[in-house]
């Protein structure tokens, strides 16, 4: 057989190749893009929305309620990287979850379950921002549904501006 069609010895030991494998392994778990290991944001709760609007109302900031659904990667997204690290710097942000038995105090002051009060809101579609003025009032449009990723901040941030320019007057 001619030489040039002979093939080529591995240059490689078993031992060097079973370490280059194992360190491809390793990188691989260890390297790992971080939103493929992150944990989901977490909101608070909605648990008494007067006692949430009191709050939001002495900073002069909308309080704003996300309406998510369990599973929901777009409720996800929104949370992760939008509304998690705005609460996490303390603007006014709770929570109401679709299908939730969670207790909550409505506007009225009586006790709901976050469901009845999705319900009563008459949201269908999960992510759905609301922004609250000191009174219940809704302040601006809703936020429905996921956006393009792109654009999503810029709408919530116009969103934001425009319901503190009516609680700022």
């Amino acid at each position: 057989m001619p030489s040039h069609l002979t093939p080529p010895k591995p240059s490689l030991s078993r031992r060097t190749t079973l370490s280059s494998l194992g360190i491809s392994l390793l990188g691989s778990v260890v390297f790992r893009p971080f939103e493929a290991t992150a944990a989901s944001a977490q909101l608070p709760a909605a648990l008494s929305l007067p006692d949430e609007l009191d709050r939001a109302s002495k900073t002069k900031d909308p309080l704003i309620v996300m309406v998510s659904l369990a599973g929901c990667p777009f409720c996800r997204m929104a949370r992760d990287s939008y509304l998690g690290p705005m609460q996490k710097q303390g603007f006014p942000i709770v929570q109401v979850d679709m299908r939730s038995d969670l207790a909550v105090k409505d506007l009225k002051g009586q006790i709901k379950s976050h469901d009845q009060l999705v319900k009563e809101w008459r949201v269908s579609i999960a992510p759905t921002l609301i922004f609250l003025g000191p009174k219940g009032q809704e302040l601006v449009e809703r936020m429905e549904g996921g956006y393009l990723p792109d654009f999503y901040g810029t709408y919530l941030d116009e969103k934001i501006a425009k319901a503190r320019k009516i609680l700022r007057g």
